[in-house]
């Protein structure tokens, strides 16, 4: 058993700034102007005819670009991450990124010129580049949407002041907000975070109660919150589109991925076709809790009266453990997180919604954002974020331009750690009650993770285009609903605020058509863990490998290693086939 204790804490910034007005900001700074200078000085040496020996000297000065560009901006949005409202934070953030563009823009040169290159002496240069050879690769797929050098600064510049502020923005008004609901009689005055906890509490009423309210104060607001948004899309369609001509808004996601459209179009065409099995689990749930239809409200009711909840320290011992049975290296990295003071787990009014995981240098151990409460899907969160902070650690012998895996499989950790956890609470559970609570509590993790993130980037499409066309924002409201309802059918009753949810995505305002990523990675470590049953501990290196990767290689590269076929159909509908037996599982009489 582990003795450590842990508790919920606020997390150190300091392995990346001891202070961000100090000597320790002048010298990362003053060294990023060095190494832009010496990069600026090899722009009228560059030519078709520049030997590998010269090109090996320039790659470790774009890595050294990269690695002090990504130590200050990590700083910049941490900062503002954990209070939003700290102007302080958010007058270095405006600094940090105009030094930032700055640099960006004085070595554009360099991309472009790469970017020009003929195929053959691309091919020529690129093993001189070592590690970064996958970067350089990837920067050349993007080789036709390419605009002249003032015009790339142009948007660069753009952007400091235009689409960033607004995404900005979109996270001051929302992460300000307060939400009002009763609880056992009591007036409580909310974050975002706290009032979700809710969403699991064993009262109808109380969730019934939490959900109106939240889109009572996101619809108050829809007018703003939708404004923003259109801006958001319109700017997207205007340089990606029009501009840089991509074939359509969600084409320039899937290049950044390096996902083929038409793997991607498969993916959601799939989870369209299996909607009717999370319809199927909603229709049982709702026989469990003695209701004749599932309410939107009622989607992560605990079957129990009784919610359980699960102190941090217990939380904390129990990802370990379920870690340590898989994997050693994998729970000491995830603990390191801990021991070195990277976890913000405080629940605080200004702190950013949500919960994520920044990897900032290979080596260096990760940042996790979470708040937590205490709840069945705050234990869950935690060991998806600590799994996104293993990945980057296994894959810290890489570049600083390369460690970082590709959106869908920087999933694959995250939620691999979710199962592990699945499968020990399930080990050490003999109330066949509890059993059933917890992997009930899993599928609906999955509806989450899955179909849910696949209709938001169904919406997000739809959006786009109806945007294009002058629809309003009570049309995207409606549309919404719309969504909504398919993916839904009958199996749950849908009350019209609900209209208003899209605009409580950040993930849609940030990283247009982000999501699809969350149900490729689920689907992916399902196919994966059905490996693991069935191999055993021979897997286990396999597994290891898959993260140590990074993003050194492409995702379908990563994924043939492990014999996995990402083009098939079969291999999507094999991830929900594992979620069909999980149900089935569920849908037996207790203690069969």
């Amino acid at each position: 058993m582990n003795e450590q204790i842990y508790e919920p804490e606020r997390w150190s910034l300091t392995d990346l700034l001891r202070s961000p007005t100090g000597k320790d900001l002048e010298r990362f700074t003053a060294h990023l102007e060095e190494v832009v200078v010496a990069l600026e000085g090899w722009r009228d040496r560059l030519s078709e005819g520049i030997s590998k020996v010269e090109f090996a000297e320039i790659v470790p000065l774009i890595e050294e670009v990269g690695e002090l560009s990504r130590r200050l901006g990590a700083y910049a949005s941490l900062w503002f991450a954990e209070d939003t409202t700290n102007q302080d934070a958010l007058a270095f953030r405006g600094r940090i990124e105009k030094v930032l563009t700055d640099a960006q823009n004085r070595t554009l040169f360099l991309d472009l010129w790469w970017k020009g290159l003929d195929d053959e002496t691309a091919a020529r240069l690129l093993p001189a580049s070592g590690d970064a050879a996958y970067y350089l690769e990837s920067l050349r797929r993007f080789r036709p949407h390419t605009l002249s050098e003032p015009e790339e600064k142009l948007i660069n510049l753009k952007d400091e002041n235009g689409i960033e502020a607004l995404t900005s923005l979109y996270d001051m008004i929302t992460t300000r907000f307060t939400f009002r609901v009763e609880i056992d009689g009591e007036e409580k005055a909310l974050t975002r975070s706290e009032l979700m906890a809710y969403a699991s509490d064993p009262s109808p009423e109380v969730r019934e109660a939490i959900y109106k309210e939240l889109y009572r104060v996101y619809g108050e607001e829809g007018t703003i919150l939708g404004q923003v948004y259109q801006h958001i899309v319109r700017n997207w369609a205007d340089e990606k589109v029009t501009l840089r001509r991509f074939s359509s808004p969600i084409a320039v996601r899937n290049l950044v991925n390096d996902i083929p459209d038409p793997v991607v179009e498969t993916l959601l065409e799939v989870c369209q076709e299996n909607r009717g099995l999370f319809q199927r689990y909603f229709r049982l749930k709702a026989n469990w809790l003695g209701m004749k239809q599932l309410r939107r409200y009622d989607l992560y009711a605990p079957l129990s009266e009784s919610a359980r909840t699960y102190p941090f320290d217990e939380a904390m011992t129990t990802i370990i453990e379920s870690l340590t049975a898989f994997s050693p290296i994998l729970a000491d990295h995830a603990k390191r997180v801990l021991d070195e003071g990277h976890l913000d787990s405080e629940v605080r009014l200004g702190k950013i919604g949500g919960a994520f995981c920044h990897g900032v240098l290979p080596g260096m151990t990760p940042w996790v954002l979470t708040s937590y409460n205490g709840k069945g899907n705050d234990l869950s969160t935690l060991a998806h974020e600590l799994g996104h902070a293993m990945h980057a650690l296994m894959a810290s012998d890489h570049s600083p331009l390369t460690f970082h895996s590709s959106l869908p499989l920087a999933e694959t950790a995250s939620v691999f750690s979710e199962i592990l956890l699945l499968k020990h609470q399930l080990q050490h559970e003999s109330d066949p009650l509890v059993r059933r609570d917890i992997l009930a509590r899993f599928v609906d993790g999955s509806y989450a993770t899955v179909m849910r993130q696949a209709y938001f980037v169904l919406f997000e499409r739809e959006a786009h285009a109806l945007i294009e066309e002058g629809a309003t924002i009570d049309a995207l409201a409606e549309r919404y609903l719309a969504n909504l309802k398919e993916q839904f059918g009958d199996a749950v009753e849908m009350s019209d605020e609900f209209r208003w949810e899209w605009v409580s995505i950040p993930h849609i305002y940030a990283v247009p058509f982000y999501c699809y990523a969350y149900s490729f990675g689920q689907l992916l470590v399902l196919s994966l863990y059905r490996q693991y049953k069935d191999e055993g501990e021979t897997f286990v290196p396999k597994y290891l490998k898959i993260l140590a990767h990074g993003g050194a290689k492409s995702p379908q590269e990563i994924l043939s290693e492990a014999g996995i076929d990402m083009t098939a159909a079969s291999f999507w509908h094999g991830g929900f086939n594992v979620l069909k037996g999980m149900i089935d599982e569920l849908d037996k009489p207790m203690g069969a």
